[in-house]
């Protein structure tokens, strides 16, 4: 699979399951409306009150499960921050193109955007039977 496949299958995609532990370090999981940046970042918008902000920033590796019908799926692990500045308008940018109805969310009291940079992907594809799997490390996405 190539870096434009892997970005048009992740692309397609409107909702992921970010995984993230507890403060007590137990797992949760939340499904969340993402994009899909050019750098292969994830991008969501969250309550900064929430459970899920609050796992993030005490621990913000997180891993992420994208597209997980029709036999295919992508794994995701990255590293959580709340950018600021022109890196979030980027991203917003981003976001609000997958979501138009994300700047009416802005406008909620304590709205905050989440930008997860990957470390790797594996993309996993179970439709004839067997499985074929892709892996790229962050390296390996952002030098195509």
């Amino acid at each position: 699979m190539t870096r434009t496949e892997l970005m048009l299958f992740m692309r397609e995609h409107l909702l992921g399951v970010v995984a993230t532990t507890s403060p007590e370090g137990t797992p949760e999981a939340a499904v969340v409306g993402v994009a899909t940046t050019e750098r292969f970042e994830l991008v969501f918008d969250t309550l900064s009150t929430t459970r899920k902000a609050t796992n993030l920033r005490r621990s913000p590796k997180v891993a992420f499960v994208i597209g997980w019908d029709a036999e295919q799926t992508v794994q995701y692990e990255g590293v959580a921050d709340e950018p600021t500045g022109p890196e979030l308008q980027r991203l917003k940018r981003d976001y609000f193109a997958k979501f138009p109805e994300g700047p009416m969310r802005e406008s909620w009291p304590d709205i905050t955007y989440v930008r997860v940079r990957p470390t790797w992907i594996r993309y996993s594809d179970f439709r004839d039977g067997e499985a074929t799997v892709y892996e790229y490390s962050a390296e390996e996405l952002l030098v195509g």
